[in-house]
């Protein structure tokens, strides 16, 4: 005799690897964009997260847990089984289940502290993000599981799940058709199941016939449905060539640059996303692969005839994390179109040895509000934004203030050249190192960890090919050291084992990167070497017609490089990218200098006198730790203050209940609707009486009010009776109590409403 399994689906073993199947394309996907540094064996578990999630879902549904009770168990179960996989990974030579709790509790506590409380650009922590996307995985394949054997709704698990997996295809320039084909194909035949099923259940009672007969009828229908619908689909996608969905494209990706901007340091580093634009914000992350596109960002027009090949700055950091950089201790000032941008802050440079050039930038697709411009931005002919750091003022940014069209700027640009003034080679060796107090407050900062044993040897190796040990030898030999055949520029270097360590030791190891990895070692190392560095990031010259001095500007032309810090002559550009890239020319030799004598390259910057300078007894070289604004603790205050009136207005809201006219069919309504959320709909084959009295036996204090509006019900829909006015009153405050009151059946079990 066949004996039954206990928890053997009325839908079948099929439908559960239907489920399965559906969920684990989402898992692929996510694993085949390779998050997380790039490293393909990372998300590997991802596959067991569908399991464990799907069977919590199914065992819920089956030993008839409600929705939330067996949410809230495999979310448990979720918490206890996740954290094993991503501690494990954590510790590839293996540990004690102990071991692997505290690897994994040890990397959220440590992003958190780096971002969150730190304040950094970015984490070397990486098990966090494993957690995170474990856990979703998890939760999503509960939810589908839940939805098709819980509620009965495999619509609802093909539309998350879908949604999901396309949000993910969206962002990552990885092929995955094939996983969007087998999510078809898995959620077009659940689908079929999930009809069948209820159709057999139909004929079973209205006791039309033998409901096995329509099984085939419809599983062989609905196979051939679609392999046609599956292979037409293939054909269009290789033939079509129209973009139907461009236009709202175009008009989503100013919001999504601004968002990938806002919010890029919480996000892992590594995986093939998607160039959604080139933007610029206060926090950068080195990310694993350089994304950009060949489309047009900017056009500027200048002087024809013009041919110095200008560094279009952006922004410069200050602050250079592990693999991130950021400005810190920022301050922000309203200019008037035409004012002075830099006028009373450090970073304001006289005349004297510089030329002024006036150009108009014409936005295309540059989404950011940040004004480019080369060297010393002097002036913008609409108001704007001045971003500076430290007290003195040195630069940061400066934005548009709500301006969206062409804008013209003015910017000073050092002169090269041998004559007394001009910017050469000579100048900068003669410089010295006479530093302001807070420059080395703010420019000599190196975090701990920066530099491992591979970054030491490079350092080693600088010093000893260095001529001098004068700031410009040590820079000018960085940048002929890594411009050699020794360094490889690659903007893809997932491949690269470098969980945990910064990205200067990653790329002295290895010796593989793009522009980020080249600015970040040269700016770290000359901070070791006590030399004030900043990192820039802007644009490289784009293509100019110099008849009539228009230069168009690709964001494939995103780039980063390092400004040097030097007493008298301010901030000079080194650009030690290789592979080609870098555009600067060699500076001109200058004529030497006698021995001990002062630079004449132009005005002195302004510096804050030193007995007012709040940094005076800082030790030189520190990390700059002071974080924008005052202490969260208020924010979290006014968070809490303002989440606990959202609350107090909803509960009142909630009590008022029903502002308009109460009808029996409305109160009723009112039930059915809130029992369904949590699982105690109506049965198609229960009477109102029967319904309500099921019901009032889960929540015997709520009888009298069930009573109330069943009785509503069934004279106003059956006896065709119009209630009075005392009925009406009743009624309504019996479907107000009723909205509290049946929010108890989230923490009820279903098999109590009498379904049998």
């Amino acid at each position: 005799m066949n004996r039954r399994i206990p928890l053997a689906p009325i839908e079948g073993w099929a439908t559960l690897a239907l489920t399965v199947l559906l969920s684990l394309t989402f898992a692929w996907s996510l694993d085949d964009a390779r998050w997380v540094l790039g490293r393909p064996e990372y998300l590997d578990f991802l596959q067991w997260s569908v399991v464990g999630g799907v069977l919590a879902g199914f065992v819920g549904a089956k030993v008839k847990w409600g929705r939330w009770l067996t949410y809230l168990i495999g979310s448990v179960f979720a918490a206890l089984i996740v954290p094993l996989f991503t501690g494990s990974i954590g510790l590839p030579d293996g540990g004690s289940p102990h071991d692997m709790y505290v690897a994994t509790a040890s990397a959220v506590v440590n992003a958190y502290t780096d971002i969150v409380v730190n304040n950094q650009a970015s984490t070397i922590q990486y098990l966090h993000y494993l957690l995170t996307l474990g856990l979703l995985v998890w939760a999503t394949s509960m939810f589908a599981s839940y939805a098709v054997f819980g509620h009965h709704r495999p619509l609802n698990a093909v539309v998350v799940v879908g949604l999901l997996l396309i949000g993910d295809m969206g962002l990552t320039i990885n092929d995955q058709l094939v996983y969007l084909v087998v999510y078809s194909l898995a959620a077009l035949f659940l689908l079929i199941r999930g009809h069948v099923i209820e159709e057999q259940a139909e004929w079973l009672r209205r006791r039309i016939g033998d409901p096995a007969s329509i099984s085939s009828v419809y599983l062989r229908g609905g196979t051939a449905f679609v392999s046609l619908a599956v292979v037409g689909a293939l054909v269009l996608t290789q033939t079509a060539a129209s973009a139907p969905l461009a236009g709202a494209w175009a008009g989503m990706k100013d919001g999504l640059t601004q968002l990938s901007s806002a919010v890029s340091r919480f996000l892992p580093a590594g995986g093939a996303n998607r160039s959604f634009g080139v933007t610029f914000g206060p926090n950068a992350a080195v990310q694993q692969v350089w994304t950009t596109d060949a489309s047009l960002a900017l056009t500027v027009q200048l002087t024809p005839g013009d041919d110095t090949r200008y560094y279009w700055r952006a922004v410069t950091y200050d602050r250079i994390d592990l693999n991130g950089w950021s400005m810190s201790n920022t301050r922000t000032v309203d200019r008037a179109a035409g004012d002075g941008l830099l006028t009373g802050y450090a970073d304001n440079v006289a005349p004297e040895g510089r030329k002024e050039v006036t150009f108009g930038v014409i936005p295309a697709d540059f989404r950011s509000s940040t004004i480019l411009s080369p060297a010393t931005p002097e002036k913008v002919d609409e108001g704007a934004r001045l971003t500076v750091v430290g007290l003195d003022g040195y630069f940061a940014t400066v934005d548009r203030n709500g301006g969206s069209g062409p804008y013209t700027v003015t910017a000073l640009v050092p002169v090269e050249g041998n004559d007394p003034g001009q910017l050469n080679e000579e100048l900068l060796r003669a410089a010295g190192t006479d530093y302001p107090r807070e420059i080395r407050s703010l420019y000599l900062g190196v975090a701990d960890g920066q530099l491992g044993p591979f970054a030491r040897q490079l350092e080693e190796t600088i010093k000893a090919e260095s001529p001098s040990d004068t700031p410009y030898d040590l820079a000018a030999t960085i940048v002929k050291e890594l411009h050699s055949s020794a360094f490889t520029y690659d903007t893809d270097v997932r491949s690269l084992n470098c969980a945990g360590i910064s990205t200067v030791e990653c790329f002295a190891q290895y010796k593989r990167g793009f522009c980020q990895y080249y600015a970040a070692t040269m700016a770290v190392l000359l901070r070791d070497l006590n030399v004030p560095t900043r990192i820039a990031q802007g644009f490289l010259p784009g293509s100019r017609d110099r008849q009539t001095g228009q230069e168009r500007i690709l964001n494939s032309n995103a780039h980063a490089w390092v400004e040097v810090y030097f007493p008298n002559v301010g901030w000079v550009t080194f650009d030690p990218t290789g592979g080609g890239l870098a555009q600067l020319a060699p500076l001109p030799s200058g004529r030497p200098l006698p021995s001990g004598a002062k630079s004449s390259g132009g005005a002195a910057l302004l510096t804050r006198p030193p007995e007012t300078d709040p940094f005076a007894n800082e030790p030189s070289g520190s990390v700059a730790r002071r974080q924008t604004g005052d202490s969260l603790g208020p924010m979290v205050a006014v968070g809490g203050l303002l989440l606990f009136i959202f609350l107090g207005l909803a509960f009142i809201v909630w009590q008022r209940g029903p502002r308009s006219r109460t009808t029996a069919d409305m109160a009723y309504g009112t039930v059915t609707r809130l029992a369904a959320r949590f699982g105690f709909g109506p049965r198609p084959t229960q009477t109102v009486y029967e319904f309500t009295g099921s019901l009032a036996d889960v929540l015997p204090g709520s009888r009298p009010e069930l009573e109330t509006v069943a009785v509503a019900k069934v004279e106003s829909a059956y006896g065709q009776r119009l209630l009075g006015a005392d009925r009406v009153a009743a009624l309504r405050t019996a479907q107000r109590r009723l909205r509290l009151s049946l929010l108890r059946l989230a923490f009820r079990r279903r098999d109590r409403l009498g379904r049998r």
